[in-house]
């Protein structure tokens, strides 16, 4: 089954999970399971809040979507056709009103130093940081079609990096949209990670200088090749104890315990998938066990609602939730785009 398969409309159930699982989360990020359990009743039983308003996660995904969206307009997809969007709307969505939802340091410091025109963004990229707003909104790559293996890599790295420049954002984003790749064409989940750990030898040291510039000169780094090679190593160590997991743990406790609180991008990334493969064919479930973690709620559920709904396609979300959601319509238009 191909992204463009008009039946399972890939791209708009990506898109959708993403932000049934961000506003799912948004009540209980910050809170303990059993903070969340004594206010919402039963997990398996969470509902929708009403209204269903969501994150920045949903808001940056949306900025990302609509800067490739111009981009594609113009031709190719590269990076100076990329940047300059992606500049833009991150900066228009550090001024909007709307940016008044608990957004992450990170973003905020680079994209008030993104304002400024003159200055390459890799001057504004926070080295040190590797939160998992790099990942949390790079679903958009994994499903826009017709791209080749070094556009989604390149462009899933330049997204992380405007603003998260240590290598582990970079590499956790590049997996999180390859994963997102291979669901949306059918990759069976049972051997997901084993591809995904594949994914992250074969690109172990490749450093996307066209896409990333001199930004590896902003860490310690003696190659542009040991600067990258520290982001894949992180990320192919979360897998193996999301492998683990998987075989492991109880879908009744707590899965950040397993894979991490997901404030960080590879633990976002393992924690995410762990709730969507607990629960495969039950997309519902996958949501309501992401939101009720004592991490980053919000971001690990609007993972997790990704790859439940790129590998089920737009019929995983009932009507009821998905027309529900803030941004419904914006959702919808990019996933119509995307899927035609």
């Amino acid at each position: 089954m191909t992204m463009t398969d008009p039946d399972k409309r890939a791209a708009t159930g990506t898109l959708v999970g993403l932000a049934l699982g961000d506003a799912l989360g948004f009540p209980t990020e910050f809170n303990d399971v059993p903070s969340i359990l004594a206010k919402f009743g039963p997990w398996r039983e969470m509902r929708l809040p009403t209204p269903a308003i969501v994150t920045d996660d949903t808001q940056m995904t949306l900025a990302l979507g609509r800067a490739i969206r111009t981009a594609m307009d113009r031709g190719a997809l590269m990076p100076e056709r990329l940047e300059r969007p992606l500049r833009e709307e991150f900066v228009n969505w550090y001024r909007s009103p709307e940016n008044n939802r608990a957004p992450g340091r990170t973003c905020l410091v680079a994209c008030d130093l993104l304002k400024d025109d003159r200055r390459p963004w890799q001057d504004a990229s926070q080295p040190g940081s590797k939160g998992c707003g790099a990942n949390m909104r790079v679903a958009p790559v994994g499903i826009v079609p017709n791209l080749s293996d070094e556009q989604r890599a390149g462009a899933a790295q330049l997204q992380a990096a405007l603003t998260h420049g240590h290598p582990t954002a970079l590499a956790a984003s590049d997996l999180t949209a390859h994963a997102v790749r291979l669901l949306a064409q059918g990759a069976e989940p049972t051997g997901l990670i084993g591809l995904l750990r594949s994914y992250a030898y074969e690109n172990r040291s490749r450093y996307h200088e066209r896409w990333l510039g001199d930004l590896w000169t902003r860490g310690q780094d003696p190659t542009p090749e040991h600067f990258i090679t520290r982001g894949w190593d992180e990320c192919l160590a979360v897998l193996d104890r999301l492998q683990d997991a998987v075989r492991t743990v109880s879908p009744e406790t707590d899965p950040c315990l397993a894979t991490g609180a997901g404030w960080i991008a590879e633990e976002a990334l393992a924690t995410g998938l762990l709730c969507f493969l607990l629960f495969v064919d039950e997309p519902l479930t996958a949501l309501r066990r992401a939101a009720c973690t004592s991490g980053d709620s919000d971001s690990i559920a609007c993972l997790t609602g990704a790859f439940a709904g790129a590998y089920l396609g737009a019929k995983a979300w009932p009507d009821e939730w998905a027309g529900r959601v803030e941004y419904q319509g914006e959702l919808l238009a990019l996933g119509a785009l995307w899927d035609a």
